[in-house]
């Protein structure tokens, strides 16, 4: 393999374009065992994800997780797919065209595109394309509100492999995390309200149940600060509903394996809250800025049929942001501010015609 990628022709005097990058996790291409294997090798061989000693780890995966594991994923994917494919990509895409858009009204001379850790679109193939459109400089979101290295760090790692393949590198700037930011705490309240004006404001026997994406416990312990900012997300979004403790619930879901993870878990939470005489629970997953496998069956489905088993007689579960108008000014809100010195200011109608052109092109050179 060639040490460098190919390069597109240089020109002199082409103009500087700038590109955003949306970069989510990832989803099999389709809701069957064969695609879904083929995903979750990809995702769970990353030395991020899990960090196990590559040899014991090697054995375990192939030789018992990917004989086991892909058919029943499969099934839970096969449960939330959509006629349009998987909801996690048909949203991201979504938030990159309204966010393109958005930032064109505003006078902003920026491509926005999107791509995904694992599967496809690929990160270097989509740095590629931004590359050979013209793109000499690229901000980098990852869609992870808080930092986690086996959310936000691999994805970085994935950028920074595609650089060394390339000549003429880009200038790259990075979003690191956005667990506090004003728009996106807004964007979550707000839709809480919603939800309450719709289902009546709960009486003392509830609970905002706030459910995160779950970590083993020794990331914490080595330094990884998504616990923490898991709890400033949850806390800043009780106080801007006025929550007190005992009315809202951080926990964690999505355990996998036999050792200790970041506590509480979901599932046993439900239960112990029904227990305990919580008739009703609203589940939001503020995490996940795109509704996936994790919230629409883990939370939504399997939630559900936990706190009802148990006893709870209400469960609501609140869509995640995806593409709510107060989340993508928030969106465009965290890209203005990483672009401050990136000259992208133009007016309204040539931004619109610019991107429109570029757009067309890269279109058709694609078919």
């Amino acid at each position: 393999m060639p040490r460098y990628l190919p390069e597109p022709a240089y020109r002199h005097g082409s103009p500087a374009l700038t590109a955003v990058l949306l970069i989510n996790l990832g989803t099999p291409a389709a809701p069957n065992t064969q695609a879904v294997r083929a995903y979750l090798k990809e995702f769970l061989s990353d030395p991020r994800v899990v960090e196990i000693p590559r040899p014991i780890w090697w054995l375990i995966l192939n030789g018992i997780i990917l004989n086991i594991r892909p058919r029943r994923s499969a099934e839970k994917y096969a449960s939330v797919w959509t006629p349009e494919g998987s909801p996690l990509k048909i949203h991201v895409e979504r938030q990159a065209k309204l966010l393109r858009g958005f930032l064109g009204q505003a006078g902003q001379r920026v491509l926005v595109d999107y791509a995904m850790r694992y599967g496809e679109p690929s990160i270097p193939a989509t740095l590629s394309r931004l590359k050979a459109e013209g793109c000499s400089r690229i901000l980098l979101l990852p869609l992870y509100p808080q930092y986690a290295a086996s959310t936000t760090a691999t994805a970085l790692d994935a950028a920074g492999a595609w650089l060394k393949r390339v000549r003429n590198q880009p200038e790259i700037r990075t979003v690191r995390s956005f667990a506090d930011h004003p728009g996106y705490i807004a964007a979550l309240a707000a839709s809480v309200r919603e939800h309450w004006t719709s289902h009546r404001r709960p009486d003392s026997s509830y609970r905002l149940l706030m459910s995160f994406h779950g970590l083993p416990r020794y990331t914490l312990d080595k330094g990884d600060p998504y616990h923490c900012e898991c709890q400033k997300t949850g806390r800043m979004l009780a106080e801007a509903l006025g929550l007190g403790p005992e009315q809202y619930q951080i926990c964690f879901q999505s355990r996998f394996g036999r050792a200790q993870w970041l506590q509480p878990y979901t599932a046993p939470t439900l239960q112990s809250l029904a227990a305990q005489g919580v008739r009703r629970i609203d589940a939001i997953c503020p995490g996940f800025p795109a509704d996936c496998l994790e919230t629409l069956e883990e939370i939504a489905i399997e939630g559900k049929c936990e706190f009802l088993r148990a006893g709870g007689k209400e469960f609501f579960y609140l869509p995640c942001l995806n593409e709510r108008d107060d989340w993508i000014h928030a969106l465009a809100d965290i890209v203005a501010q990483h672009l401050q010195g990136w000259p992208t200011q133009v007016s309204p109608d040539t931004a619109s015609l610019e991107l429109s052109a570029l757009r067309a092109k890269a279109l058709g050179a694609s078919s």
